[in-house]
């Protein structure tokens, strides 16, 4: 095939691929998932696709945290494309993961915040996690604690400190997700906080901190002076 029967997004990949070598950082979002579709798919023009994807989950962030059966929904988008785009975010999240995850929590608390805000900040139902900690302060277990709707997510007190003793941890961290995009704890919030504390005091179980997380936001409840 001659140059002039060459599809003109061929050329254009090429350009694309060239931008990316030599300044990644000046790539628009819409490129680079571009570049990553067409990898996936590479007899198309992705940049249709691309856009469309942008324009229906809002940014980069949720576009790669979206759930697959929502990236179904969008037209031109199959199982090979939608691997593609969770890749990206599984390999977000181990490199933030990797930051702390051989040191103390504790002497580590901004890649902790980095990769909490990446991974549960575009997410859309409420979810609360537990981070289990051995007596160094070292994370020895993440764990979902339950997912709820979006306004609703229950933590049942008792189950957090039985699994606690179960893994023989000395300490935890509650974590959760505001999707309506306020991270202030509510009422429920602080109660559920304190029956927590105090029922691992009595113990010899630290809870270190609870974090919300509302998108690229979140509150400290210690920060607060809450616990």
């Amino acid at each position: 095939m001659g140059d002039s029967e060459t599809p003109d997004h061929v050329g254009h990949r090429a350009r694309l691929r060239s931008r990316l070598l030599e300044d990644a950082d000046g790539l628009a979002d819409y490129e680079l998932v571009e570049y990553l579709l067409a990898l996936a798919i590479p007899r198309r023009d992705t940049k249709p696709l691309a856009k469309a994807l942008l324009r229906e989950f809002g940014s980069l962030a949720q576009l790669v945290s979206a759930d697959p059966e929502s990236l179904r929904r969008v037209d031109g988008l199959g199982d090979t494309g939608i691997a593609a785009l969770k890749i990206v975010q599984a390999s977000s999240l181990r490199l933030l993961k990797g930051e702390f995850r051989d040191k103390p929590l504790l002497s580590s608390w901004d890649a902790l915040l980095d990769w909490l805000r990446a991974d549960m900040g575009p997410i859309d139902v409420e979810r609360v996690r537990i981070l289990y900690l051995n007596s160094r302060n070292m994370l020895i277990r993440d764990e979902l604690a339950s997912e709820g709707s979006i306004d609703q997510s229950a933590i049942y007190v008792r189950e957090v400190i039985r699994r606690a003793l179960e893994l023989g941890a000395s300490a935890i961290i509650i974590v959760h997700n505001h999707p309506s995009g306020s991270p202030e704890p509510s009422r429920q919030d602080i109660a559920v906080t304190r029956e927590i504390a105090e029922a691992g005091t009595r113990l010899g179980i630290v809870l270190h901190d609870h974090i919300i997380v509302a998108g690229s936001d979140y509150r400290s409840f210690r920060a607060l002076g809450l616990i």
